[in-house]
């Protein structure tokens, strides 16, 4: 039953999972329970969708009713069947499959006759005005807005023009239905707001059948009416469209109940712009390499970076649904993506910025596997070969020639363990003629195979490495935020103006001969680098998903302490 599957301890509330638990108590549309998501196909989606699909198809799964996907495809300027094809794909690939998958399209003759049908009882009529005109007549919230000088057409004369607009009779932007509600309403919606405009635009699915298409705001509600959508969950900056949803819906003759509008919070993010209009500048002036590029907030940015579907839907679920709108810090959402790969993902070793090291006591000729745990969060992972042998890379950080202050790493007379290898002391180096360090020769003790000395003696120190005769080249993208301001675009700033010139930065990689097998999508740790994802399209390339150290907690525990 629906009212004990609330009351589960597992189950997640709010104020909209209790309005729908009292409306079924109520037998409101007769214990019914279906929504929808109704993104416009004009690009694909990005992270602050997904809190409405976790929600929209969430709340149908819990209360056992369905969730359609509707495209609001009333705008042929700027929408397309790949974005349609991409948000098909996105919605399935975070987990969700849906009931029925509409278009507003659909309805446009039906929305046609509704249209009509408005005229006809004197609520709607055709204004001669463009555009700026009619902007500028609606006035201010403290400023009245003034009639159109065309209100007072009669019915006909109104359904003449309506029918010659949609007849290809008059040009763009010459003519336009508005609704007739009030001028002076305090609710700048409520302003005799336009139903329908004229657009020889060639539209993806409906080529040049209408020239004519319906606003946003008239088609919304009425496809949710259609379709029997009992609650149209919306984002909170549509809440001064809820007086127009429902009086369009009042003033039609309509077979059932009619649905209800509620508003939840929509997702912020420090570091992240979600304006689709804003993404798509950057997509268009290059300043990333397309919609999927894994700086982007997108979803097919993310799932490109490595970040799981599942990690996002429980970061949603965390973050629950409010009533006001918030920011939540981007670190609190990659703590998320690091939880779940630390329990998921293979370990491997890779150098970022290999230096050679030389053992200089290895056996000639001798080759040796090491064995190394896969993931110690999941004993079924098991352990894997690794090859050994007398020239390695490691990192180059992981050594220094004139070391500072608590620098446990490896440096000259020091010893240091190599993980599941040997110990080893560095003895002596080869540098370049600016005095760079190019190689470091050591010597390695062949009675702590597996990294235990069996006199019990104890270094400070693990560091990674690579065989160099067996490592494999790689290409590695490090990603730093996209934008450098935590809160791009407040006051009057253009959020564009934050953005990071230095967000990506490619080093060439050696990585142990493992990860030469991978699969485009899989996604590993780099031991004591982070957590990489293959790239889809390049087996070679591998994308930072985010590093090791839990920045959320870090920031926790300073405000903590302020």
């Amino acid at each position: 039953m629906v009212s004990e599957k609330l009351n589960d301890e597992h189950t997640p509330t709010d104020f909209i999972r209790e309005m729908i638990h009292a409306d079924n108590e109520s037998e409101k549309y007769g214990g019914r329970v279906q929504t929808r998501f109704p993104p416009e196909p004009n690009g694909y989606l990005h992270i602050g969708h997904a809190k409405s699909i976790c929600l929209n198809f969430g709340l149908a799964e819990e209360f056992g009713g369905v969730c359609n996907l509707r495209f609001d495809d009333t705008n042929p300027v700027t929408e397309d069947q790949n974005f349609v094809d991409g948000i098909i794909e996105d919605i399935q690939w975070l987990g969700f499959e849906p009931n029925d998958i509409r278009y507003a399209s659909d309805y446009f003759e039906q929305l046609y006759q509704w249209a009509e049908s408005l005229i006809e009882q004197d609520l709607a009529y055709v204004d001669d005005q463009d555009a700026e005109t009619i902007s500028e007549q609606r006035g201010g919230f403290t400023t009245p807005g003034v009639n159109s000088p065309f209100r007072d057409r009669t019915v006909d004369e109104n359904l003449a023009l309506f029918r010659g607009m949609r007849a290809g009779e008059y040009a763009d932007g010459e003519k336009v239905l508005r609704a007739k509600i009030d001028m002076n309403h305090e609710n700048m919606q409520m302003r005799d707001p336009v139903l329908y405009r004229i657009r020889r635009e060639h539209h993806f699915r409906t080529g040049t059948d209408w020239i004519i298409f319906p606003t946003y705001d008239w088609a919304h509600g009425q496809g949710d009416a259609i379709e029997e959508v009992t609650h149209s969950i919306c984002t909170l900056e549509f809440d001064s469209h809820r007086p127009l949803y429902d009086w369009c819906l009042a003033n039609l003759d309509l077979p059932r109940d009619t649905p209800e509008q509620t508003e939840f919070a929509r997702l912020n993010l420090t570091h992240t712009v979600t304006s689709k209009r804003k993404l798509k500048s950057l997509v268009e002036d290059g300043s990333v390499d397309g919609w999927d590029d894994p700086r982007m907030p997108t979803l097919r940015g993310m799932r490109r970076r490595g970040y799981p579907a599942e990690a996002i839907r429980t970061f949603m679920d965390h973050i629950g649904v409010a009533k006001s709108n918030s920011t939540h810090d981007i670190e609190l959402l990659e703590s998320f993506i690091r939880t779940h790969l630390n329990k998921t993902a293979l370990r491997r070793m890779g150098v970022l910025r290999p230096l050679k090291v030389v053992i200089t006591n290895w056996p000639e000729g001798h080759s040796d596997m090491r064995e190394a745990i896969n993931n110690p969060e999941d004993e079924t992972a098991g352990t894997r070969q690794v090859p050994f042998s007398g020239e390695l890379w490691i990192e180059q950080d992981d050594f220094a020639l004139d070391p500072p202050p608590k620098y446990y790493r490896l440096t000259i007379g020091r010893e240091v363990r190599l993980r599941a290898g040997y110990f080893i002391t560095a003895n002596d180096v080869v540098t370049d003629d600016d005095g760079n360090v190019v190689e470091v020769h050591c010597t390695y003790d062949p009675e702590t195979a597996g990294g235990q000395a069996p006199d019990g003696r104890k270094v400070k120190a693990t560091i990674h490495w690579v065989s160099a005769a067996t490592a494999v080249d790689a290409t590695v993208h490090l990603y730093d935020r996209l934008f450098t301001d935590s809160h791009p675009g407040s006051g009057d700033t253009d959020p564009l103006s934050s953005l990071n010139p230095n967000a990506r930065e490619t080093v060439h990689a050696k990585v142990e001969p493992a990860l030469g097998e991978v699969s485009g999508g899989d996604v590993v740790q780099f031991e004591r680098l982070g957590y990489f994802a293959v790239d889809p399209d390049d087996t070679s390339v591998f994308h930072r998903t985010v590093g090791l150290r839990d920045e959320w907690a870090n920031i926790q525990k300073r405000r903590k302490n302020s």
